[in-house]
């Protein structure tokens, strides 16, 4: 199944608009680039809305908001659905801020997007109107564990059903499910947390996926999660004693490039619930 997924992408090379914030702009570019999509980014309102309608899919990510670009955000996600164009929302940091909290939750109401992609912090923050965030990372009391599993897929198939939306929660364990059915994926390595924007890459990856397979968004999501994951225990093989967390950022994004449809059959760890 994720064979024909990540095949697709390679085969459509969807051209992706990406509203992201400015510490990973570059790495989501290169990641695109290695999935096989095309990136462009525009973030000025009167360029993001004849942008997004030249592309195949978007993506909003709000880890640096200003009032230059939220007004952006808005006006290509309503141009996307416009156009039946998918929409993933990494909503980085709700519930640190009142900003982010309240432009996120503007966003999920107004745009309507096909995947809301974050930490369990973030999502939750979505689901009740309110929340707490370690920074942009996840509050360690919110954690996925074996233990509280059951109870997250349990939590987000109720989000995913609330807003029509594939939720992807990722973490140690990552959780994308819609209204019935959950994906509980366990591909990548802790060390992934030592990097800034692997969660932003994944979201920009994410989109592409969901973009080239149109009509399973739910098995795009998860594809795309795993993708990321299994790239991350690659690039770790590859790290020598004098590699520290800047090689590794850059290992991930070769393992995507070298990465096969094949490879990544094998490599995925999941199941459904």
């Amino acid at each position: 199944m994720f064979e024909q997924i990540f095949e697709n992408v390679r085969q459509k090379s969807p051209l992706i608009h990406n509203i992201t914030n400015y510490v990973t702009v570059n790495d989501c570019a290169n990641m695109l680039l290695a999935c096989g999509g095309s990136p462009i980014m525009a973030d000025d309102l009167d360029d993001a809305v004849e942008i997004t309608a030249i592309c195949g899919g978007l993506n909003l990510n709000i880890g640096t908001l200003n009032q230059r670009t939220i007004p952006a955000m808005f006006a290509a996600g309503k141009r996307a659905k416009e156009l039946g164009h998918p929409v993933v929302l990494d909503p980085v940091g709700a519930g640190a801020s009142k900003l982010r909290t309240d432009t996120a939750l503007e966003l999920l109401n107004e745009v309507h997007p096909t995947v809301i992609r974050g930490n369990i912090s973030e999502v939750k923050t979505l689901a009740l109107g309110s929340g707490t965030t370690k920074g942009v990372d996840a509050d360690i009391a919110d954690k996925v564990t074996e233990d509280n599993l059951d109870g997250a897929v349990a939590f987000a198939k109720d989000f995913a059903k609330r807003t029509g939306a594939v939720i992807a929660i990722t973490g140690a364990i990552d959780v994308v499910v819609d209204g019935e059915r959950a994906f509980c994926i366990r591909n990548g390595h802790p060390m992934m947390s030592a990097i800034t924007g692997t969660g932003c890459q994944l979201s920009a990856l994410t989109a592409a996926f969901v973009t080239a397979n149109p009509d399973t968004p739910l098995e795009a999501a998860a594809a795309a999660v795993c993708a990321m994951g299994l790239c991350g225990e690659i690039a770790f093989q590859r790290l020598t004693e004098m590699d520290g967390n800047s090689s590794y950022r850059n290992y991930i994004i070769d393992a995507m490039y070298r990465l096969t449809p094949a490879v990544l059959g094998e490599g995925a760890k999941y199941e459904v619930r």
